[in-house]
């Protein structure tokens, strides 16, 4: 699964990748219920399958870095010698408003339950998912649990491995009717310039999984210990 790209740039801070992030603006009819399970399969599908679109910003030193995400939905199609879901993610990353990349993933998936099957992008990476867990239609604030392995390849072909990262999600709680949805990577493979370090994608969800904020965090080792960003929805 192609998660959110953000690629650092060296003495920078950021560059570009793909991926994608939904919004949302439900509310909870009442704010002082307290709730305790979230769907997080209807949480990833509108994270990552939906039409969405939606604009990340940081500031790095004296710079200002954005990502506007367009995700649009392909319908059936042909990966890996199987039918599956596409989900096409188009990203545009900019530094102090000019553009410095803009790259097209596709996630292919199945649907009852949600499985993924891996990823294409534009620079003709090819990547094979093994999704080692169900993903939960319910889970409790609290819960984590693994949810694949990525192995990523030059081309389709197969013949050059690049390298493979583990994926993790949990539930965390944010208010007494919101939850943080946190997809954790291993690695920073989705970054162009330097895959060393981990990377969090977080997600703040209501009960019905809709998408009300995001952040994603990017950790690099460095010589002063971790270098971190952070970049948050606008």
């Amino acid at each position: 699964m192609k998660t959110l790209g953000l690629c650092i740039a060296a003495g920078l801070g950021l560059s570009a990748c793909a991926s994608g992030i939904s919004g949302g603006t439900t509310v909870d009819a009442n704010p002082n219920s307290i709730v305790t399970q979230y769907p997080v399969e209807a949480a990833m599908l509108n994270i990552y399958t939906k039409q969405r679109s939606e604009k990340l910003v940081a500031i790095v030193g004296n710079q200002s870095a954005s990502a506007d995400i367009q995700i649009t939905p392909k319908g059936s199609i042909q990966f890996n010698n199987q039918a599956v879901q596409g989900a096409e993610v188009n990203t545009i990353n900019k530094v102090n408003n000019r553009i410095t990349d803009q790259s097209v993933a596709i996630n292919y998936f199945t649907l009852n339950p949600l499985v993924f099957h891996g990823f294409t992008d534009s620079t003709g990476k090819y990547s094979l998912s093994n999704q080692t867990t169900i993903i939960p239609k319910m889970a409790t604030v609290g819960d984590s649990n693994k949810l694949m392995t990525e192995t990523v390849y030059a081309d389709s072909s197969m013949h050059k491995k690049i390298g493979s990262y583990e994926q993790d999600w949990s539930l965390a709680r944010d208010t007494n009717n919101t939850a943080w949805l946190c997809i954790e990577n291993s690695k920073n493979l989705l970054l162009s310039s330097d895959p060393m370090g981990t990377s969090s994608e977080c997600y703040k969800i209501n009960a019905k999984g809709d998408i009300l904020a995001s952040k994603v965090t990017l950790r690099q080792p460095s010589t002063n210990g971790t270098k971190t960003v952070t970049l948050v929805s606008q």
